[in-house]
């Protein structure tokens, strides 16, 4: 019991101490004006992964774990499509830009059926100058939900190849 209530005051201070309002305000985007881009799929999981991983293909991969259901991608640099979508705002040209993408598939059930929940969670980050260093910014959302289109698109076609597959084979069996 006292170890208990020690151990709640221990992690409320140390939360207090080491967080503090300083480190929330930084990502104070994430939740009030940012949603995790997701999808939830009518297919198996082992369907779902491997659409998932025909999309991830053309990304370098830093890890893929199937049994952890997370695809990490390396630190992709894009600064000159940041520039060139800033180009006729107002904000300056960056010095450099690069991103990481993290995703996320999920086995879960519907009813009676097996779906599949695929996150992407895209990780901006934006250099001005050397002097500012890296910081973060927000995502535009159209790269996570292009993706998970694809993803989509992959499991519609697979899924109308085996039912024209199902219907060839009942077709030879009616003839044979």
């Amino acid at each position: 019991m006292v170890k208990a209530s020690l151990f709640k005051a221990l992690l409320v201070s140390s939360l207090i101490g080491l967080g503090g309002c300083a480190s929330y305000d930084q990502f104070r985007y994430v939740t009030e004006e940012f949603e995790i881009p997701s999808k939830v799929f009518n297919a198996d999981y082992p369907q779902t992964w491997q659409a998932v991983l025909q999309i991830m293909a053309r990304y370098d991969l830093e890890l893929k774990n199937q049994e952890a259901g997370v695809i990490k991608t390396r630190w992709i640099d894009n600064t000159l499509e940041v520039n060139f979508a800033d180009s006729f705002g107002g904000n300056d040209a960056v010095k450099a830009a690069r991103f990481k993408l993290i995703i996320n598939v999920v086995k879960g059930f519907r009813g009676d059926g097996e779906v599949s929940k695929v996150t992407i969670f895209k990780r901006q980050l934006v250099e001005q100058d050397f002097l500012q260093g890296w910081k973060v910014k927000p995502t535009d959302g159209i790269l996570e939900q292009s993706l998970l289109y694809r993803v989509e698109r992959l499991l519609s076609i697979d899924k109308k190849l085996k039912k024209i597959e199902k219907e060839k084979a009942k077709e030879l069996e009616a003839s044979f």
